[in-house]
C-alpha cells in the first residue's frame, strides 16, 4: 500500500500505560509497527487513575472535550503523550467519575464507562481536526464507536466513510448490559438475534457493524465460527464469514531480547546456547530450588484462570513432581483465581525441593523464568493468540502446548515445541513425557529445537502488514458499498 493512512486507534489497554493480557501488548506494539510503515496512528485509551495521578511523560491537554450523550453534555478532559521509544501520539480520555478507580474492569458500570469513552474518542478527532480513515477497535470496550459511526454518526459529515476494523482478542468476554445504554449513547438500532430480551452485547454490535472483523490468530478465526469456540456469536460470524481474518499477534523484539535483556542473569543467542545455563542457575537460586543441571526446568508463567487449562494442569504437575518421568523442578508465576493459587500453594507445599509457586505476578521476574526455564506449558482450553509461547521459544525454552487457536499456529510439534490434541490430563501428560524424552536422551535435537524457536519470525513488523491488508479491504468495501 503506497498510500499513508489515518488510523484511529482504540483500546481500553495499551502497555506500558495499563495492561491486564495480550490486549495491552498488541496496543503498545502494533501502532507503533505501523507508524514504522509511514502510517499517521493515533491511539486512545481511557485516562485510569494511574495515569490521572501523574504518569511520566503524560501531560493535560489544553481545553476540554464536550462528549454528548442521553443523558446531556458531559465534560472530560484529555492527557497527551507518545508510546515509548516511538513517535505515535496516545490521548487519554480523563472523567474522574467514570476512569479515576483501583481497577480497569469489574465495575457495575462497565458498559456506560466504555461507551462514553468511545463517543469522547470520536469527539477528540473532531477537536483535532484529524479525521481518521479507518477507525480500529479493539474487544468489547471499544465496540460502541463501531455502533455509534453505523447509526447516529452518519447523520455528521466528518464521520461518513469512515472504514472500520473490530479486533477480537477474547470472544469469551462479551460486554453484556441493558438495552437503555442506546438512550445514554444517542442512538436507534434494532435488536440482534444473539441478544436477550432488553440485552445489547457489545461484542455481537462489534462483529455486526465493523467493515472488517478480525481476530488474533488464523485458527482461532475458525475456531470462533463453531458452537464449540463460538460463545454463542458462532450464527453471527459465519454470517459475516468472508469479512473475518486471523491476523497473529506479533512480539515486541525490542523488548524481549535475550541478548540485550537487562532482567535476566546473562545475555545469550541461538548461536551461544550455552550461556543460557547462568540463566537456569540464576532461576534456581531465586526459586530456593537444588543447583541439579541434568533434570528438566518446567514452568508456567499465566494468569491463573479457567481459560489457562488449569484443570487438568494439577494432575499433571503432581505426577511430574512425584517423579513418574524421572526427577524434575516447576516453578509457576502469577495470580488469579483463588482456588487455582491454592491448588498451586498445595502442591508446593508437598513438594518444596522440586516446586516453587510464586502467587503474583512480578513482569521483572517473569524474563528470568523464560530465560532459566527448559519447557514453558500451555495447556490452555482455548487461547486466540497466546503470548507466553512465543517469548519461551524467543528465549529458548521449549513450549509444550495444547493445539489451540495461536498455539497451533506459533508452535510446530517436534520442531519448535511438543503439541497434544485433546483437552485431559492424559494427552497432556504424553506431550510433556515426550519432550522430556527428548531432553533426556537426545540433547542435539534438543538444542535444534531451541534454536528453531528462537529464531523463529513473529515480529510485529509481519503482523503489521496483514493490518494494513486488512485496512486496505476495509477502505475498498467502505467506498463500493
Amino acid at each position: 500500500m503506497s498510500k499513508k493512512l489515518k488510523i484511529l486507534f482504540l483500546s481500553a489497554e495499551v502497555a506500558p500505560f495499563a495492561k491486564t493480557g495480550g490486549l495491552g501488548d498488541v496496543g503498545g506494539s502494533l501502532p507503533k509497527a505501523l507508524h514504522e510503515m509511514g502510517h499517521d496512528v493515533r491511539v486512545v485509551m481511557p485516562a485510569y487513575q494511574k495515569i490521572e495521578a501523574g504518569y511520566p511523560g503524560v501531560t493535560p491537554m489544553p481545553g476540554i472535550l464536550n462528549v454528548p450523550t442521553g443523558a446531556g453534555m458531559l465534560i472530560a478532559g484529555v492527557f497527551q503523550g507518545t508510546l515509548p521509544n516511538s513517535e505515535v501520539p496516545i490521548y487519554f480520555v480523563a472523567e474522574s467519575n467514570l476512569f479515576n478507580r483501583p481497577g480497569l474492569y469489574g465495575y457495575g458500570d462497565d458498559a456506560y464507562r466504555f461507551a462514553f469513552f468511545c463517543r469522547a474518542a470520536l469527539e477528540l478527532t473532531r477537536a483535532l481536526a484529524w479525521t481518521p480513515d479507518v477507525v480500529h477497535a479493539h474487544d468489547w470496550h471499544t465496540a460502541p464507536a463501531l455502533t455509534w459511526l453505523s447509526t447516529a454518526g452518519q447523520g455528521y459529515e466528518e464521520f461518513r466513510g469512515i472504514a472500520t476494523v473490530f479486533t477480537i482478542h477474547n470472544l469469551a468476554h462479551q460486554g453484556k448490559t441493558s438495552w437503555h445504554i442506546f438512550n445514554y449513547m444517542g442512538i436507534q438500532s434494532h435488536a440482534l438475534a444473539e441478544e436477550g430480551y432488553n440485552e445489547v452485547n457489545f461484542m455481537a454490535r462489534g462483529i455486526y457493524h465493523a467493515t472488517m472483523v478480525n481476530t488474533v490468530s488464523p485458527t482461532y478465526a475458525q475456531e470462533i465460527m463453531t458452537p464449540a469456540g463460538g460463545a454463542g456469536l458462532d450464527a453471527l460470524l459465519r454470517h459475516r464469514q468472508y469479512d473475518v481474518h486471523g491476523i497473529l499477534n506479533g512480539l515486541d523484539y525490542e523488548e524481549w531480547d535475550p541478548a540485550a535483556d537487562g532482567r535476566i542473569a546473562a545475555p545469550f543467542t541461538a548461536e551461544n546456547l550455552e550461556n543460557r545455563r547462568h540463566n537456569r542457575r540464576a532461576l534456581q537460586s531465586r526459586a530456593n530450588l537444588p543447583q541439579r543441571d541434568n533434570i528438566p526446568l518446567v514452568a508456567m508463567v499465566s494468569r491463573l484462570d479457567w481459560q489457562k487449562g488449569l484443570d487438568i494442569t494439577g494432575h499433571v504437575i503432581h505426577l511430574l513432581m512425584n517423579g513418574l518421568s524421572g526427577d524434575a523442578q516447576f516453578i509457576v508465576l502469577g495470580t488469579g483465581d483463588p482456588a487455582y493459587e491454592e491448588m498451586f500453594a498445595r502442591l508446593a507445599s508437598y513438594h518444596p525441593d522440586k516446586m516453587t509457586a510464586y502467587l503474583s505476578y512480578d513482569a521483572n521476574f517473569a524474563p528470568l523464568i523464560y530465560a532459566g526455564s527448559d519447557m514453558f506449558i500451555m495447556p490452555s482450553l482455548f487461547e486466540p493468540c497466546g503470548l507466553g509461547q512465543l517469548i519461551a521459544m524467543r528465549y529458548g525454552s521449549v513450549p509444550v502446548v495444547r493445539a489451540t487457536g495461536g498455539l497451533v499456529d506459533t508452535v510446530q510439534d517436534g520442531e519448535t515445541g511438543f503439541r497434544f490434541n485433546e483437552y485431559n490430563a492424559d494427552a497432556f501428560w504424553h506431550a510433556l513425557q515426550r519432550a522430556i524424552y527428548v531432553y533426556n536422551v537426545d540433547k542435539p535435537r534438543w538444542h535444534t529445537i531451541q534454536q528453531n524457536g528462537m529464531r523463529a519470525d513473529y515480529s510485529w513488523q509481519r503482523s503489521a502488514s496483514g493490518y494494513e491488508q486488512l485496512y486496505e479491504w476495509a477502505m475498498a468495501r467502505t467506498v463500493n458499498g
